[in-house]
């Protein structure tokens, strides 16, 4: 089987990759078992030493890094350049603070001595996406490597191409050879790599479907996993925010890399007293957003990744300006070639509609007006979903208050948009997954917490 790699903008083949034998993954986990038993006994000088050199992989080759992601999956270029920068700091973060995160820590009890240990877990499989083939990839590898594992990769076939290239990173950077291996291979050959022995744990970034399919299998073998999985972020503006700052920073977390992020601003939820303000101004900002080849200068929205993405978005919108919503700006398939879809507005967006139960991974925004906070706090939390939020008030007291008790989800933010930060955990709740990434808490996810008890005979 070949996996064919289409550059989203133009529709021309620029790739195709032969998927794996059974027999020659084997290999890939027998060799990399190898060396993980090899790194675990490294010391934490030795490991950070390697992840500082992978940064300065990445930062000397960020334009090859970044081309590459436009060519396979359309992301806009200078966008690619920040995606790279980001990975660089993500190494840098755990090689600076991984020893300490994982520390041995005395736990005072009626023994001699007890404490508790940290130890790598063994080879970890991660199931990745393309929407950041690069960022994804890589807030899941440095803390696990650091902590002692080794990786394997399925990564998503239309950036297979990302996914050698991260492995040729890691072995430029001086890591041993098998320590982070790419896996070409399809969905049956994967349900097999989870069931392996050699592998010990399994995480996923995908939709809610992927991620219930993986975990169904992770705890068939009794094996831990960690998802990361869809979201339908609420972006509630009250009536006492900055409209304009809000428009601005809202522009951008909904329509950046495309609009292809789970953690994007996708429901805009707005009070009566500034709707009509927010609308006008939000809309006149999409109207200036240039969408087109995303290697070229100026343009700020790419192509989707695929033509069938493009295809299930517009399908969603119609859907949803059938059942009543009001399109704004956009909605329209373009003429020509390439996955392109431009940034949509949608309005009047009401309970039933597609828009409003449905994670739009895509450029659209619906706006939802509600009466006042109680209400946008009913909406924000009504859907299964629990990725990330938003509110905007200039009442700090008010604004802190919701993040931390009223928005249900796995991070919120105060005047300002949902993202992933290596300091600070990364994850969601119910429909949107379990389990942290990022922070102490991402780099204690596949260690062994191991309790130790030391008593005089």
């Amino acid at each position: 089987m070949a996996f064919d790699i289409i550059n989203p903008a133009t529709g021309e083949k620029v790739n195709s990759f032969e998927e794996m034998s059974a027999s020659e993954v084997q290999s890939i986990l027998e060799l990399s078992a190898g060396a993980q038993r090899e790194w675990a006994a490294t010391s934490f000088a030795e490991r950070a030493r390697l992840m500082l050199s992978v940064a300065r992989v990445l930062r000397d080759n960020k334009e090859e890094y970044a081309r590459l992601m436009t060519e396979e999956m359309g992301k806009v270029y200078p966008q690619g350049i920040a995606e790279v920068e980001k990975c660089a700091w993500g190494c840098e973060y755990y090689a600076e603070h991984a020893e300490a995160f994982l520390a041995s820590e005395d736990v005072p009890t009626e023994a001699e001595r007890s404490f508790v240990t940290y130890k790598p877990l063994g080879v970890v499989l991660a199931v990745m996406p393309w929407n950041f083939p690069l960022w994804q990839v890589f807030r899941f590898a440095a803390p696990a490597l650091m902590a002692g594992n080794g990786a394997v990769l399925k990564h998503a076939p239309n950036v297979f191409g990302c996914s050698l290239m991260m492995e040729g990173i890691f072995r430029d950077a001086g890591f041993p050879e098998h320590l982070f291996r790419s896996l070409i291979i399809d969905i049956p050959l994967t349900t097999e790599v989870i069931h392996n022995p050699l592998v010990a744990a399994v995480t996923i970034t995908s939709s809610v479907n992927a991620g219930r399919a993986v975990a169904s299998e992770a705890g068939k073998v009794l094996k831990k996993c960690v998802l990361e999985l869809g979201g339908s972020d609420a972006f509630i503006v009250l009536e006492d925010a900055d409209v304009d700052k809000a428009v601005e920073v809202g522009i951008v977390g909904r329509y950046q890399n495309s609009g292809q992020s789970c953690i994007a601003a996708k429901r805009f939820i707005v009070v009566d007293a500034v709707y009509a303000e927010f609308e006008t101004k939000f809309v006149a900002a999409v109207k200036q957003l240039k969408m087109g080849d995303p290697s070229a200068e100026g343009v700020y929205v790419g192509p989707q990744a695929r033509v069938d993405l493009r295809d299930g978005l517009h399908d969603q919108v119609q859907r949803s300006v059938d059942a009543g919503a009001k399109c704004l700006v956009g909605g329209q398939v373009p003429e020509g070639p390439g996955a392109f879809y431009p940034p949509t507005v949608l309005a009047g967006v009401k309970e039933g509609m597609a828009a409003w139960s449905e994670e739009l991974f895509g450029p659209v925004a619906t706006l939802i007006r509600v009466k006042d906070e109680a209400e946008a706090l009913e909406v924000a939390n009504c859907l299964d979903f629990g990725l990330g939020g938003a509110v905007w008030t200039q009442d700090l007291a008010r604004g802190e208050r919701i993040a931390a008790d009223g928005i249900e989800s796995g991070a919120a933010f105060v005047n300002d948009m949902s993202k992933s930060d290596p300091r600070m955990p990364f994850g969601g709740i119910r429909n949107s997954g379990y389990g942290r990434e990022l922070s102490i808490y991402g780099i204690r996810e596949f260690v062994n917490i191991h309790a130790v008890w030391v008593n005089k005979l």
